[in-house]
């Protein structure tokens, strides 16, 4: 078979898959691209993660309150928690979101719908007709445990210089100052003194 006629097969063939099928082979959920503001935590990307999921912006942001224990809304493209939270903490509720709401038990693929059969949800797949009630699977609560503790040691990473030349480091909520050290460096610290979410340090071998 000469190789015009073949390419124009395969051609053929390509445009004749399910939809479906394309989907899958390119879905990807992007992960959160969070920063915070004070006490807020913003993830900037909460329009483009609701559009690769297809599912509703208010009910993927319902299942984040609940999850995180937290108020917060939607502001465009934005959603703005009133509580800070870390992008493994996020990132991790929306991968239990998508395996629980999302993707198909049976196929694997997120070409799905969720209905409603008396009070329970069900997931039905598109892709190969495999329906399922929707479990939710709950993460972790967030522990509002302090992450630090006076008179233990810890490493971290100098992000920032204060004003008084104390280097800067942030352990989950908390900012810790540590004199004698420069911005950049990698030093293990022993905390000394907890006030609020400001933590003072000084280095593990001074």
């Amino acid at each position: 078979m000469p190789d015009d006629d073949y390419l124009s097969l395969l051609g053929r063939a390509k445009e004749k898959l399910p939809e479906t099928i394309e989907k899958h082979e390119r879905f990807t959920v992007p992960e959160a691209d969070v920063f915070q503001e004070g006490k807020t935590t913003v993830v900037r990307n909460f329009g483009a993660i609701v559009d690769a999921l297809r599912r509703d912006p208010d009910h993927l942001l319902h299942y984040l309150l609940r999850e995180l224990g937290t108020p917060g809304q939607v502001e465009g493209q934005r959603l703005v928690l009133k509580s800070k939270f870390s992008p493994a903490q996020l990132n991790e509720r929306i991968v239990n979101y998508t395996d629980t709401f999302v993707l198909c038990s049976e196929c694997g693929r997120p070409d799905t719908h969720i209905n409603k059969e008396g009070r329970i949800q069900v997931l039905e797949c598109e892709a190969c007709g495999a329906h399922r009630p929707v479990r939710v699977r709950r993460a972790a609560r967030v522990e509002e445990k302090a992450a630090l503790r006076e008179g233990e040691a810890y490493d971290v990473i100098i992000e920032d210089m204060g004003r008084k030349g104390d280097g800067m480091a942030r352990v989950d909520r908390y900012i810790i100052y540590v004199p004698g050290v420069s911005k950049g460096a990698q030093v293990k610290v022993r905390i000394q003194k907890i006030s609020g979410n400001v933590a003072f340090a000084v280095l593990e071998n001074s």
